[in-house]
């Protein structure tokens, strides 16, 4: 019979144990269309989520820090299902959430396009129209080993092996087939994500930020819980690229960077001149 205390004091008795599905219900209608996930005490956690003891409860929203990071979570996963969906063979690695976004490491032989993006786009938005539900498992460590493998799957295979013993492996299903190693929380399903998200670029990226590892292809991407945010968010981003200095000393003829020497400046006698100047000033 577990007592439920929400984050306004406000406590819920119930009978047995229950899940956050089945809690916001009992709250209100308003809150169980906005509800993402839940803050068990102190562990985030999916809605689906199963309360069997006392507990202090906090229902997650998009307009809190951790509902915006899961709604990312949850397109990072459904970018990586949109490119193997599109590119078949092609591996998933890790794929977190950062500053504004998300990213996605693949390795895949060809090297991804800007009309590649595109695609990816367009297909996310066909996965999250067809609201594919997620689920949780939790597998044995090497049932899970053996079956990333088999599927071709080596880097996830490899990063099983790394977790320690004593954590659970849990995989998350979006929709019938496709799956991924995860820790979650993650959404009940693809439309919750919503539509306010864009890929940006594309970059190289060594397998475990190790020189020595294979080169793979990060993908990132940027979400947000409104259309007007991820605008606001674009439009800042394009305001910062025109008085990117790289971009500026290039135009202006004030120096040029090489590849070889990663950090120095090879100044133009513009730029030079401009250095000298501010200096003797």
């Amino acid at each position: 019979m577990p007592d439920i205390q929400l984050l306004n004091g406000k406590k819920i008795n119930f009978k047995d144990q229950i899940n956050g599905f089945d809690l916001v219900k009992k709250i209100s209608k308003s809150l169980e269309k906005e509800a993402l996930i839940m803050e068990v005490d102190g562990q985030l956690k999916d809605l689906s989520y199963e309360i069997k003891k006392n507990a202090k409860v906090k229902i997650i929203t998009a307009k809190d820090k951790e509902g915006i990071e899961t709604i990312r979570h949850d397109a990072a996963h459904i970018m990586a299902m949109a490119v193997q969906e599109l590119y078949p063979g092609t591996q998933v690695t890790i794929g977190p959430v950062i500053e504004n976004g998300f990213f996605y490491d693949f390795a895949r032989t060809e090297p991804f396009t800007s009309e590649d993006l595109t695609k990816i786009e367009k297909r996310m938005s066909e996965i999250i129209d067809r609201d594919v539900k997620t689920k949780k498992e939790v597998w044995e460590r090497q049932k899970a080993i053996d079956h990333f493998l088999k599927i071709g799957e080596k880097y996830k295979a490899e990063i099983i092996e790394s977790i320690p013993k004593e954590e659970e492996i849990s995989i998350y299903h979006h929709g019938k087939t496709w799956h991924d190693l995860c820790r979650g929380p993650h959404l009940a399903s693809s439309r919750k994500i919503g539509k306010a998200f864009k890929l940006t670029k594309v970059s190289g990226a060594y397998w475990r930020g190790d020189s020595k590892n294979e080169m793979l292809q990060r993908i990132y991407g940027t979400c947000w819980s409104s259309k007007k945010e991820l605008d606001d968010y674009i439009n800042r981003l394009e305001e910062a690229e025109k008085r990117d200095h790289r971009k500026l000393g290039k135009e202006m003829d004030l120096f040029h960077f090489q590849e070889e020497s990663p950090g120095m400046i090879f100044w133009h006698n513009n730029g030079w001149f401009i250095f000298s100047s501010v200096k003797e000033y």
